[in-house]
């Protein structure tokens, strides 16, 4: 039953060829689109997301961190979507994949610290160490701050991948739960039915908050160096 549950995370292969990659890339093909003259409701909808995440998340930026704007929209696009195709039947969940968040999370946070090094060299060593702090206790603090500078990459990372595969471990529980039921007990069955129902509206609301929260520490780790 484990092994049943967590098979949906296994990378699927055709003649032992991994499609993991391709499934990381549909999101990037579903956002590329030639300029058209007149738009649709897709462009139109897409086009008044962006705006108010630029007006949003970008604007508290510096005019040299307001530069990543189209990556940060490219990158939450990206996200969005990849965890909006997991919810469909028989799909591969590709941000379930902790190797594919940390490709991620690391190259971001890591242009963040060069930008940082690079522009405010003063400023972004300041951080290592909090104002007022008493001097026997500066070596400590010091490694303290670079251990939880260090950690950033992987909290993005992992809060990612924990929150999508606990949600589809937890669907994937109450689905089979209700197949099981529905010849023996059918009351238990449709409650468990209706309790899938909103599980599966709850996991469309995290699929769109794990992507915000993901797009916005990146924000917030640029706000700092720049």
């Amino acid at each position: 039953m484990n092994m049943n549950m967590f098979q949906q995370f296994t990378s699927p292969e055709l003649l032992l060829i991994p499609t993991a990659p391709l499934s990381m890339l549909i999101p990037l093909f579903l956002i590329y689109h030639k300029p058209k003259l007149l738009g649709n409701r897709m462009t139109t909808a897409t086009t008044l997301l962006l705006k108010m995440f630029m007006i949003n998340m970008t604007s508290q930026l510096t005019l040299k961190g307001q530069k990543w704007s189209r990556l940060m929209a490219g990158l939450i696009l990206m996200i969005l979507l990849s965890n909006l195709l997991s919810l469909l039947p028989y799909t591969f969940t590709s941000t379930s994949q902790l190797s594919m968040n940390m490709a991620l999370a690391l190259p971001l946070w890591l242009a963040t610290i060069i930008t940082g090094l690079k522009n405010k060299l003063s400023l972004t060593l300041a951080h290592l160490l909090p104002e007022g702090s008493p001097t026997p206790l500066i070596p400590f603090m010091i490694l303290i701050e670079t251990v939880s500078l260090l950690m950033r990459p992987i909290a993005l990372g992992v809060r990612l991948t924990a929150n999508i595969t606990a949600g589809h471990l937890l669907m994937m529980m109450v689905s089979s739960a209700t197949i099981n039921l529905i010849n023996t007990y059918v009351s238990i069955s449709s409650l468990a039915l209706i309790l899938l129902f909103l599980l599966t509206l709850l996991e469309l609301a995290v699929a769109c908050i794990q992507a915000y929260v993901f797009v916005l520490l990146v924000i917030l780790y640029l706000q700092e160096n720049t």
